[in-house]
């Protein structure tokens, strides 16, 4: 594997909508995340990844694109975003766009004009068929529910493809002219000194072709759009293509969000060679995913979550880098997700901190993930904002749930957990904003925010500035980042332990993920504690007891 710049750095997710307002609108905008960059540096971030910021109805909160060249006047002006760049640039910091290009808006100039015309040249952007005998082209689900055909606006006897929201038609890669204009556009983002792109929703862009039906698996007579990407080949002469056309020549830094690559594709997208720089490791957030909706999946354990881990660093071997996350914006808070309710106090959001960071890849934050965030309460469904929560709120009551046990079901896994706003302090709105915020603030703001983390040496925040900067340690940042990693006492349960071995150096990072204590053995001691999420270690000769969601990084 060849050694990259990026290697030993961290990234950090900016929602930017709900991260700091500077002008009292109530929602977060370019300006509020300039006046935070120093902030940004504090804790450790050299890459920031910002979630869609363009012009957009909002349809999906931003990933659907109205203008590819613009800023949404929401978030500021392109004037703001030059200085964001080079403020940024200032302390060494590169900031990544969204790269939404499996659809764009309804409302965008192209399929206006395609609906306009179907037959001309913008039709050609998008897969729009004719609606034969009433009978859609084939059965698939969208990802937010429905079929993937929505009547083509001006042409009831067409239709659109649609794999996500009605308001959001897919692109047809199949067409070379589209993808020049997607080169065009993705270059002049780099051309003005952006450090690359976090690729959205990628793995959709190769369908299977002509359509075609696939084995119904729910009670609205339609098949789920994984079936249908399971078949799916040739993506990557798409992504190839992409590559050489703009990230190579630009050495642009890329994370691809691929869910569904198949067994030995991986070199293909982040190896040596690859498409991405890097793609996120979803093993853990995908577990446990139920067959009919968020409402029955199961909860991850400790020892599910252990697995997952390894599973996916043995996978990757030396083939590249993962991106390692515990949460993102698609997703519910990290510490709501894999800690139980009774388990979820700040020894054991460090000890799960400790378990992620020091996984071998990348690691990427998600905004409020050094905070500790947790999930918001939701008292009613009329509360939810997410349109992919609202989708599954009817599957639960579709599927004979009560209104009252299918909000509490798809209260867990919602988008919106991960979108309100952040913490900054214990003022109103968790000084957010001087306004009304576009979503409601979690009510326990009031004691968890950064303003009361920051001047406590053992929160949560100030752990992460300590993890962040054992990574970077030039003592251990070799052993770290490109050090072997061997997983350890695999059969005992509650306890994630693993070694990260170079040629001089080993270190030991264990965790007891439950109430009661756990002993372990080390066959030769150890010469440090590099970190403890608690004030003291338990030893007695070469045996360790880690107390109840201890975790420590040993220097063997």
């Amino acid at each position: 594997m060849e050694r990259k710049w990026w290697h030993g750095k961290v990234a950090y997710q900016i929602y930017p909508k709900s991260f700091c307002d500077s002008n009292g609108d109530g929602i977060g905008d370019l300006r509020g995340i300039i006046s935070k960059l120093d902030y940004l540096k504090e804790l450790g971030v050299d890459i920031v990844w910002l979630s869609p910021i363009y012009c957009s109805p909002l349809a999906d909160q931003g990933y659907d694109i109205s203008d590819y060249y613009n800023i949404d006047p929401r978030f500021g002006t392109m004037d703001d975003m030059d200085e964001l760049l080079a403020e940024a640039k200032k302390r060494n910091i590169s900031i990544l766009m969204d790269l939404v290009v499996n659809h764009c808006s309804d409302e965008h100039e192209w399929f206006k004009k395609a609906c306009e015309d179907p037959d001309g040249k913008y039709g050609k952007y998008f897969y729009i068929e004719d609606i034969r005998d009433g009978k859609l082209p084939c059965n698939w689900r969208s990802y937010f529910g429905g079929s993937v055909w929505e009547p083509l606006p001006g042409h009831p006897d067409k239709c659109y493809l649609h794999l996500f929201h009605k308001k959001q038609p897919d692109l047809n890669w199949e067409n070379p002219e589209l993808r020049e204009e997607v080169y065009k556009m993705v270059n002049w983002w780099l051309d003005k000194g952006l450090g690359g792109f976090r690729i959205d929703a990628i793995i959709n862009i190769k369908k299977v072709l002509p359509w075609k039906d696939y084995p119904v698996d729910r009670s609205d007579g339609l098949s789920a759009i994984q079936n249908m990407l399971a078949e799916a080949t040739g993506i990557g002469d798409f992504l190839r293509e992409l590559r050489d056309r703009c990230f190579t020549p630009h050495h642009a830094f890329t994370a691809g969000e691929v869910f569904n690559e198949k067994p030995g594709e991986l070199p293909d997208f982040i190896g040596d060679d690859g498409y991405f720089s890097t793609m996120y490791d979803f093993n853990e957030s995908s577990f446990g995913a139920g067959p009919h909706g968020w409402y029955d999946s199961v909860q991850i354990t400790p020892d599910d979550y252990r697995r997952c881990c390894f599973e996916s660093q043995k996978k990757v071997g030396n083939i590249g880098f993962l991106s390692n996350i515990i949460e993102n914006h698609d997703q519910p808070r990290g510490v709501s997700h894999y800690l139980l309710d009774e388990d979820r106090c700040d020894a054991a959001k460090k000890l799960l901190a400790t378990m992620n960071v020091m996984l071998r890849g990348l690691p990427f934050l998600y905004q409020g993930q050094e905070l500790g965030m947790e999930n918001t309460a939701f008292h009613s469904i009329d509360e939810v904002d997410d349109i992919s929560t609202l989708d599954q709120y009817k599957v639960a009551l579709q599927d004979g749930l009560t209104p009252e046990k299918a909000l509490a079901a798809v209260a867990r896994h919602s988008r919106d957990n991960a979108r309100t706003p952040f913490q900054w302090s214990a003022a109103a709105h968790a000084g957010f904003t001087s306004g009304e915020p576009w979503l409601r603030e979690n009510p326990n703001y009031r004691t968890l925010n950064l303003e009361a983390q920051r001047e406590d040496p053992d929160s949560v925040y100030q752990y992460y500035r300590k993890l962040l900067r054992l990574r970077k340690d030039p003592a251990y940042a070799e052993t770290i980042v490109y050090g072997d990693l061997i997983p350890v006492w695999e059969d005992r349960r509650n306890l994630m332990a693993y070694y990260r071995k170079s040629d001089t150096q080993t270190l030991l990072v264990a965790g007891n993920w439950q109430r009661e204590p756990q002993t372990i053995s080390l066959e030769h001691g150890f010469q440090k504690v590099l970190l403890n999420n608690l004030d003291s270690i338990d030893t007695d000769g070469n045996e360790i007891t880690l107390k109840g969601y201890q975790s420590l990084i040993l220097e063997l």
